[in-house]
C-alpha cells in the first residue's frame, strides 16, 4: 500500500498539472467498493469545481475545491485513498484508458485526470469540511507531542506507529526503516522507550520520510506517480524486504519477524 512518501508525491504531482484547472465532466465506474461516497455525489460535486490544491494527509490525497452553489462560491474536497493498486494519472484524452479506470475527470486544460484501481481497495469520497486526518502528522510533530503519544503503552513500537490513530502516514516500509536508522528493536514496548531513544526514533522518521519522497517514493509493487514513473527508494532500503541479506552497516543477515500481523525486518546487531 502507498505510504505517506508516495501519497506526498503523487498529490505534489498531480497539483502541479492540475490545479487552477476547471473539471468539466466526470465518469465513474460505479463499482461498489471503490466510492465512500455515492458516485452521483461525486459527479455533482466536482463537475465545474475549480481544482485550488491537491495536498496529501495522511495516506490521502486531498483536492480543495471551489464550487458554485446557487451563485455563490463554496468550498468542497475531494478525497482519493489509493489503497493497495490504486493510481492517479493525468493523461492525455487520446491515451487508451487502462484497464480498471473508474474515475475519469476531463480538465479544461485539455487533459484527464483518471483513477485505476485492478483491486480496487481505493477509495472516492467528498465532503464540505476540511479533512484533517485520523492522527498526527509525522512530518512536523514536536518531540513532546511524539513521546506523548506512546506514553504508557504496553504495544510494540512497530505495531504503535503504524496504528494511523496516532500517526497517520507511516507504514510497514517506513516504520522497518525508521526503527532501523534509530537503532531499535520493533518489538520493544512503546511505553518503555525512553525519551532519547524516542527522540531518535523521530529524527530517524523525518529524515527516511524526506529522503523517500525526495526519491518519489518506493515501487515495490504497483506504486507510480503521476505520470506513471516509479520511484526510487527501494534502491536505498537498509532493512524492509531484505531477508536474509547482509546488513549494510555490520554484515550480519538481516531477520523477519511478524509483530501486529505484519512483516518486520531488522537487524539483530544494530538494533536493540
Amino acid at each position: 500500500m502507498p505510504e505517506l512518501p508516495e501519497v506526498e508525491t503523487v498529490a505534489n504531482g498531480v497539483h502541479a498539472r492540475i490545479h487552477g484547472q476547471t473539471i468539466r465532466s466526470v465518469w465513474t465506474s460505479n463499482m461498489p467498493q471503490t466510492f465512500k461516497s455515492p458516485p452521483d455525489l461525486i459527479a455533482e460535486t466536482l463537475a465545474g469545481a475549480r481544482v485550488d490544491r491537491v495536498r496529501r494527509v495522511g495516506k490521502t490525497v486531498v483536492f480543495e475545491l471551489t464550487r458554485k452553489v446557487d451563485g455563490e462560491e463554496k468550498a468542497a474536497q475531494f478525497l482519493v485513498h489509493l489503497g493497495m493498486t490504486g493510481r492517479l494519472l493525468v493523461s492525455a484524452p487520446e491515451t487508451p484508458h487502462p484497464a480498471h479506470t473508474h474515475a475519469i475527470l476531463a480538465l479544461s486544460g485539455g487533459q484527464e485526470l483518471r483513477f485505476v484501481d485492478a483491486r480496487r481497495f481505493g477509495r472516492l469520497s467528498v465532503m464540505d469540511q476540511p479533512y484533517k486526518g485520523p492522527g498526527r502528522e509525522p512530518l512536523t510533530i514536536s518531540l513532546e507531542d511524539f513521546i506523548g503519544l506512546f506514553r504508557g503503552r504496553k504495544t510494540p513500537i512497530k505495531a504503535a506507529l503504524l496504528n494511523q490513530k496516532l500517526l497517520h502516514g507511516v507504514g510497514n516500509i517506513y516504520a522497518d526503516e525508521a526503527l532501523f536508522h534509530a537503532g531499535i528493536r520493533p518489538r520493544r514496548q512503546a511505553g518503555r522507550l525512553t525519551r532519547e531513544e524516542l527522540k531518535r526514533l523521530l529524527s530517524a522518521l523525518v529524515k527516511v520520510l524526506k529522503k523517500a519522497i525526495k526519491l518519489g517514493g518506493s515501487s515495490v509493487s504497483d506504486y507510480v506517480d503521476a505520470d506513471g514513473v516509479a520511484g526510487f527508494f527501494q534502491l536505498h532500503h537498509y532493512v524492509y524486504s531484505r531477508t536474509g541479506e547482509p546488513c549494510r552497516n555490520c554484515g550480519r543477515p538481516i531477520e523477519r519477524v511478524v509483530v501486529g500481523g505484519r512483516s518486520t525486518h531488522f537487524c539483530p546487531t544494530c538494533q536493540r
